[in-house]
Formats: C-alpha cells, structure tokens, sequence
C-alpha cells in the first residue's frame, strides 16, 4: 500500500522519481525499489494518457466552440412566395434583407449573415412546421415578415417556445403586442389600432363623422372594424353598420347597394390584398362616391395594390402608411435602389424588413453575440433608424413611429411614376399606438 501511494505522488508531481527511490530503500517490504520503479512507471503512463486525453477533449471542444461562434448567422425570411400578398413581401422582402445585410458589411462579431427563405403558402400549419425546422435543425437565429394574423401568432408562438427572435413586419394585429408580447419579439408593421383607430381619429376630426364598414369575415377584419369604431365613437362620430364578404368573394354588388343607401360620409375598407382591390374595382364600377358624397378608406393598402389599379380606380381614396417611398430623401434613397432591382417600388412591408434587419444586426453587434434574450434587451435600448423618422421599440416589442395619412393622386396629377400618394395629415405615434398592456406586459 506504501509503495502504490508512493508510486501517486510521483506521478502527480509531488515529489520526483529520485527521492521516491530513496524512500523505498528505507521500506521494509521485499525488492521496494522494484516494485517503486515498477508502480511509478505505470502511474507515470497513466498520467501520460491521461493528459493526452484531456489535450484531445480540450482540442474537441474547442473546435466546437469555433464552429459554433464562427457558423453563419442565419436570418430567415418567411413570407408568401406564391399567393396573393407575394407582391407586397414575396420575393420583394428577400431582397430587402439581403440589402440590409450588404449595408451592414455582410458579417457580423466574425460571422457571416445568411438570408434564407421559406414559402408560408399562407397557412399557420405550413408556416410553423418550417419555423421549427428552421430554429430547432437548420440554425436560424431570426425571423422576419410574417403575412397575415394566424400565421403571426403561429410562429410567434414558435418563437416563444424557443426562445427565438421574431420580427412581424407583415401581420398587422395589434394583439401581438397587447396580449402576445414576449422579449424575444418585436412588431414592426402598422398594426390594426394605429391603421384603424388612427385614421378613423385623424378623419372624424377633420369633419368625417358618418361611417359604414366593408369588412372580411376573419379576425383581422373583426379587429380593424372595433379598433375604429371605438375611436370613431368616443370622438363624436357613429358607425351606420357593418358588412362583411368572405375571403376570396368575387361579387359585392349586393354589399356596395346597402353602403350607397346608408348614406354614410366614409366607407372603412377592413380587407385586404385582392379582396381589397376587388372591392376598390367594384366601387367603382358602381359609382360608389362619385358624387363627392361618400368616400373610401383603405385601411390596410399597399403601393403595389395602388399600382396594379391605377389612379383612375384608386382617385381620391384615403391610405394611411408608416412608409411611402416618395416620403423624404431617406424613403427615396432606398426604394430607388429597391428599384434597380426589383423594377417596383418597395412596400411598407419591405422597408419594414429592411429597417427591422438593419436594427437587429446593430442590437447583435452591441451584445456580443446573438443570445435571444440580451438581443432583445438591446433591441429595445438602441435607437430605431427608420428612413429619417424618429423610432423606438417600446418594452412589450412595439415598434413606435408616426404614420402618415395620404390620399390617391388623379392620373393628372401623377407626373412621376409610381408617386400616386398625396400627403394628408401626419398622426403621432402617441395617439396611433396603443399603450403598452401592463396588466400583460409589465411596463
């Protein structure tokens, strides 16, 4: 026993193989020496392998760490590639996170920025499957756009779950951020209060104090409808009533009779995408407000819906944006170059995912690394370059900036194309946004 203890503290380096022999020689126990010489040896061998195992470990895992911290940050863009909102993000948005990655440098603490994107075929089942894919296997640190509600929460919910960073910057209800919000999210988009009740409060001061809605019959058009009419109420105007079409309608003359008789001063369109500019067409075609007496509000439009129009159908109809092209030196320095790309110019979707890329490469940059958690709180900390407009993002994950309400040029007056959007009123971010839910949200 005195000899295997001996033999340890050579190999540990206590004490050295000359005065361990030295030792033996005084033991009383038969060939000491032998037995010394043989047990250090051994534990010497077994140290040997010990610390080459650990050289191999140390090796390993730090070649792990390398690959870790120098893999690709991976952004995705989960957007709808094919279907009816594929020109207001679609292919569009793609490229206005590969552009907000180029501004950037292309690589960030060391790493290089990836752009990858997914199809939602615009179903909330599709959407979430490849967001999990996405963050669980395939190492994505981010998404961005995220066209209509269900498909929001859906991969919101994703997100959440693994803890994972979110930008919406297409789906519009503000329950993401009423009732949804977490850390690792952010809302970029006009939201449904500031579309709805913003204008509606900005147009009943101005005189307009009648109304009527057309509205889908899903969430997003239920939600648009109640944020305005409370907002039209409490400011002394009245709501006449409220029609509704099922997604993908084709006919609504039945619903465009009704709204004519009801005489109501605005016609609040709570739809969206081809719905939207079926209505639009339809009206029109009926001579809905063609005396002057009853005029259209378009919600939740975009350029390109006021593109494929065109002023002759879209004259005279009230949008309210975030974003315009034409708006200042900032909006027209990026859609030009969108433009040279795209030959279209840029949604406020698009230049949502563009400012929303943009500001969570600066919040990576800032922490270090792109832990969900200390990118969130950096998220929040840094100011919000948004096209030469003041912006922050509250602590529940609203993006707050003032919207603009325009109304459609005449072909006349249109002398540059693209430029269809005449400057109304500016709304302030105090009174388009809802305060943050703090029963919900905290402060």
């Amino acid at each position: 026993m005195q000899v295997k203890q001996l033999a340890v503290t050579v190999a540990s380096g206590r004490v050295s193989r000359y005065v361990a022999l030295r030792r033996a020689r005084s033991m009383t126990a038969p060939n000491s020496e032998e037995h010394v010489l043989k047990a250090v040896t051994n534990s010497l061998g077994l140290l040997h392998c010990g610390l080459v195992v650990l050289g191999v470990t140390v090796v390993f895992a730090t070649s792990a760490a390398q690959a870790q911290t120098t893999a690709p940050l991976k952004i995705g863009v989960l957007t709808d590639l094919s279907g009816p909102f594929a020109d207001s993000g679609g292919q569009g948005s793609v490229l206005a996170a590969n552009m907000a990655v180029k501004d950037f440098g292309g690589t960030v603490l060391g790493r290089k920025i990836e752009i990858i994107s997914g199809d939602t075929l615009n179903k909330p089942d599709v959407a979430s499957s490849v967001a999990r894919r996405w963050l669980e296997n395939e190492g994505v640190s981010a998404i961005v756009d995220l066209p209509v509600t269900p498909i929001g929460f859906s991969v919101q919910a994703v997100a959440k779950q693994l803890n994972k960073t979110v930008m919406i910057t297409a789906a519009a209800t503000s329950d993401f951020t009423n009732k949804t919000c977490s850390l690792n999210s952010t809302h970029w988009s006009d939201d449904t209060h500031a579309l709805a009740a913003g204008t509606a409060r900005e147009l009943v001061a101005s005189g307009a104090k009648s109304w009527e809605f057309l509205a889908v019959d899903t969430a997003f058009g239920t939600a648009l409808v109640k944020d305005a009419s409370e907002v039209i109420t409490a400011t002394g105007g009245t709501v006449v009533g409220t029609v509704r079409h099922p997604v993908g309608a084709l006919d609504y003359s039945s619903l465009l009779l009704q709204i004519q008789t009801s005489k109501a001063q605005m016609i609040g369109l709570a739809t969206v995408g081809n719905d939207l500019i079926n209505v639009i067409k339809q009206s029109k075609e009926f001579g809905l407000g063609a005396d002057g007496s009853q005029s259209l509000v378009a919600f939740l439009v975009f350029i390109t819906d006021i593109h494929a129009l065109g002023p002759d159908v879209a004259q005279n109809l009230v949008v309210s944006s975030g974003f315009y092209w034409n708006r200042n030196d900032a909006t027209r320095a990026f859609a030009n170059r969108f433009f040279a790309e795209r030959k279209a110019m840029p949604t406020k979707t698009q230049a949502g995912i563009y400012a929303a890329v943009t500001h969570y490469l600066k919040a990576v940059a800032a922490a270090g690394a792109d832990d969900t958690d200390a990118v969130g709180r950096k998220m929040r900390e840094l100011p919000v370059t948004y096209f030469g407009k003041p912006a922050s993002i509250r602590s529940d994950g609203r993006v707050l900036f003032d919207l603009d309400v325009f109304k459609i040029k005449s072909k006349a007056q249109v002398t540059t194309p693209w430029d269809y959007y005449e400057l109304v009123r500016t709304i302030p971010a105090s009174a388009a946004f809802l305060p943050v839910n703090t029963a919900v949200c905290g402060g």
